[in-house]
């Protein structure tokens, strides 16, 4: 079991708010797209509803156990997440294993995770300026629409990467789906939080130090 009903609920309404956002924005700033659909007024309550929506999932998971949990994993760096942004064999398997003791998450997912965390605060920052733009001076309603529109198009960038790598693979993609993985799939690409899940234990990430001290088998 790798995410529980509340988990992916969380990423799958984040993700079509995300989307609904990212496809509005398009439909807004660029004329081609503006002409072809129309509604332009409309488009933008979309838009702005939504994009003022984004929080709200992340905020109401907190009250999942498991999602707090995960909040705490992927808050934390581990000497093997650096190991695993270093090295380039990071996904080599050795003995049916990832050689590199990964907990639940690796340093992409991490660092992806952040991004977007720092990103929706940003956009919900920068879209409040411009929606209610009545007590922010013009130096503010411009730089907020400067960065707004720019970081738009990095959020695009990043979000086809995520996809890209989502529907590469299987597991992590029927992860995300029913919640299970198949334990040979968590060995190869999670090796520490696969050990954890087949000795009972379910807490935050060890140290990587103190998991090879604890699990030398995995390396």
């Amino acid at each position: 079991m790798r995410f529980t009903v509340a988990e992916r609920s969380i990423h799958h309404v984040t993700a079509l708010l995300m989307l609904i956002c990212l496809v509005t924005a398009a439909c807004l700033y660029l004329p081609m797209l503006s002409t072809l659909v129309g509604q332009r007024e409309t488009l933008k309550i979309v838009h702005v509803w939504c994009g003022f929506a984004l929080p709200v999932p992340i905020v109401l998971g907190l009250l999942s156990r498991a999602f707090r949990a995960d909040l705490r994993r992927l808050n934390r760096f581990a000497p093997h997440d650096w190991e695993w942004l270093r090295r380039r064999d990071r996904r080599a398997v050795r003995d049916g294993r990832g050689v590199i003791p990964v907990g639940k998450f690796n340093a992409g997912q991490k660092l992806n995770a952040a991004f977007t965390a720092g990103a929706i605060l940003l956009m919900l920052g920068t879209g409040e300026i411009m929606t209610f733009p009545d007590p922010w001076g013009d130096r503010w309603r411009t730089g907020a629409t400067f960065v707004h529109d720019w970081l738009f198009l990095v959020v695009v960038v990043v979000t086809v990467g995520h996809l890209w790598e989502a529907f590469r693979d299987r597991g992590a993609l029927n992860a995300m789906l029913t919640g299970r993985v198949e334990p040979d799939w968590a060995a190869r690409h999670h090796a520490g939080w696969a050990a954890d899940a087949a000795s009972g234990e379910d807490g935050a990430e060890e140290d990587g130090a103190e998991f090879a001290q604890r699990r030398p088998d995995i390396y």
